[in-house]
């Protein structure tokens, strides 16, 4: 099986070239990895920042070599200069290079691939995110899963990149069915170990257990049902002290109901030390967990550690 895998550049007004040229500089087995992407515009903005490294461009992943040079698949992207892009080509340009990773991907060319980080503003209403998006390539939505990760503890939001005020209403149980099912077979399959998840309820307090509340109207029975189904999960629980009873009860994932409510403690205890695995796919898919930063562009401040994780994790990994 290949072992090559793929980093897709990703938004082109961000951090990411800086950060894959840090990365790159950093790990130790550059042997399998190339770039999707713009040649140009990588070329530019690693120059630009003072990072020396050897940049080849390919047209095709016949091309690639096994040497000790950065390979970059090349993507068409018309720019003026390397920091003022066109928005309509900038979109296309992001869709066209996710679509080459998928089809390499599904295809069994790369191992898999890791995006860089995307604005969501480049996505519609219909897919609000690399997650949602490529859940609908692989015919999967509403089954894939978030899931950030560190070896000490992971989390996975059941709504993504969805607004507060619409997050409610998406609370079903066959949603939370279906995205617990796919944690279940997915984390066992990755990490060769049964998950243990908490869940916890969308209110403060669990809305002080009132009976026609959400978590139990709700929660509670999918809880009991996927109990049943051989699935270790307890819950739900108040969402203001389940990271702080983390270890004393024993599980190694928390699910929350939406995006922040597990990301925002999560980042506060772990920072830069986790990345973001879409589960559910045919294929391996991982991020950074962090966004495009474009307040510190080209000033040569931005961290590389997730993608470095990212990197390793699926170097390591076996699939």
């Amino acid at each position: 099986m290949t072992k090559l895998i793929a980093i897709v550049a990703g938004e082109p007004n961000s951090i990411n070239s800086e950060i894959i040229a840090k990365a790159w500089k950093k790990i130790k087995n550059k042997k399998n990895l190339f770039i999707i992407g713009n040649y140009l515009l990588l070329k530019k903005q690693i120059d630009k920042i003072g990072i020396k490294i050897r940049i080849t461009k390919i047209d095709s992943i016949n091309e690639y070599k096994n040497k000790k040079k950065l390979y970059i698949l090349n993507v068409p992207l018309e720019f003026k200069s390397i920091f003022r892009i066109n928005t309509l080509n900038t979109k296309n340009y992001i869709f066209k290079s996710l679509d080459i990773a998928h089809n390499l991907a599904s295809n069994k060319k790369i191992k898999g691939f890791i995006n860089a980080p995307i604005d969501k503003k480049n996505f519609s209403n219909k897919y609000l995110g690399v997650t949602e998006y490529l859940a609908s390539k692989n015919n999967v939505k509403n089954k894939e899963v978030m899931l950030i990760y560190n070896k000490k503890l992971s989390v996975m939001p059941l709504t993504t990149h969805l607004e507060i005020k619409n997050v409610t209403n998406k609370i079903k149980f066959n949603l939370i069915k279906k995205k617990i099912l796919t944690l279940k077979t997915s984390y066992a399959k990755l990490f060769k170990k049964k998950p243990k998840i908490a869940i916890l309820g969308l209110n403060p307090h669990n809305s002080e257990n009132r009976i026609n509340s959400i978590e139990n109207k709700i929660i509670k029975p999918a809880v009991n049902k996927l109990k049943k189904l051989g699935i270790h999960i307890r819950g739900p629980f108040p969402a203001d002290t389940a990271f702080n009873n983390q270890k004393k009860l024993n599980y190694n994932v928390i699910a929350g109901m939406y995006h922040d409510q597990v990301l925002g403690p999560f980042k506060a205890l772990y920072g830069y030390d986790a990345i973001n695995i879409t589960l559910g796919l045919k294929y391996l898919r991982i991020s950074p967990d962090h966004g495009t930063a474009k307040d510190i562009i080209g000033l040569n401040q931005a961290n590389p550690q997730s993608l470095i994780s990212a990197i390793n994790f699926l170097n390591k990994i076996n699939v």
